[in-house]
């Protein structure tokens, strides 16, 4: 597919049917992931795949209130049969950056106008989602609760110093598609987002 397609088709998708996703294309979509730039080079990512039933389960166990009853995207986004936590590692970056080919001697992190290692552990998801596109599936990006965060963590052993971002579901897209918010709200043109020269 070419790239600009790709693109223009990247959609969340948050209704799913339970067909099984190919492994090859999580591994695909990985290698591409690990693709994506980073200050430094400090690749200060990681990436829990959880494409087991009983996996993606618990995910699902530590991440929603199962006392409550799912809504319609909730139980469209349960039936994604691979689910990629994407995490973030400050440590990585303030190491690389007290690197003696860094110029910096020590770990502030003032010294860092954004958090790249969350910017660049976004750019990362991005390419999955891409990726998905350009191999027939669908993918979602979505965030995890703050207050259920220690409970997925726990779930799964995070450590400490890696910090979910996000999680990219993945399957097949079901055919009664949950609309989001592109359903009422249009794409805002190019020339409102876009200046040239000055604002």
């Amino acid at each position: 597919m070419e790239f600009a397609t790709v693109v223009r088709r990247r959609r969340m998708v948050r209704n799913f049917t339970e067909e099984r996703v190919d492994p090859e294309i999580v591994d695909r979509a990985l290698a591409h992931a690990v693709r994506a730039p980073s200050a430094g080079f400090s690749q200060g990512w990681a990436f829990l795949v959880l494409d087991q039933p009983a996996d993606v389960d618990r995910f699902w166990n530590a991440s929603t209130d199962p006392d409550a009853e799912p809504d319609a995207w909730l139980r469209g986004m349960r039936r994604a049969p691979v689910l990629i936590v994407a995490l973030s590692s400050k440590a990585a970056y303030l190491d690389r950056y007290s690197a003696p080919d860094k110029g910096w001697t020590d770990r502030d992190e003032a010294r860092w106008p954004a958090p790249y290692w969350d910017i660049d552990t976004g750019m990362a998801a991005l390419l999955i989602l891409l990726t998905a596109v350009d191999e027939g599936i669908g993918g979602c990006f979505f965030g995890i609760p703050p207050d259920r965060t220690g409970d997925v963590r726990n779930a799964f052993g995070i450590p400490g110093d890696h910090h979910p971002i996000g999680v990219v579901a993945l399957g097949h897209p079901a055919e009664d598609l949950v609309r989001g918010s592109t359903a009422t709200r249009p794409r805002r043109p190019l020339d409102e987002v876009v200046h040239r020269g000055r604002w």
